[in-house]
């Protein structure tokens, strides 16, 4: 039988983290782009949402093998 591995609860740690820093980062330049207009901050919001995202295919991937490029 399969030990289990520390990098799954390791991962999701990291994963919870990289929300937390992220959200603290975005929310903490709101007073700055609240001085945009509208549509800049619209766009500054849409790609701040979506940027956390690209960190996380090699953490997956480290969880999962061990490694972080295939």
């Amino acid at each position: 039988m399969n030990q289990p591995s520390w990098r799954k609860p390791a991962g999701i740690f990291f994963i919870l983290a990289l929300i937390v820093v992220w959200a603290v980062l975005i929310a903490s330049a709101a007073d700055h782009v609240g001085n945009w207009p509208i549509l800049a901050q619209s766009a500054f919001y849409l790609v701040a949402g979506i940027a956390w995202i690209l960190p996380l295919k090699p953490l997956l991937r480290w969880m999962e093998s061990g490694h972080f490029k295939d």
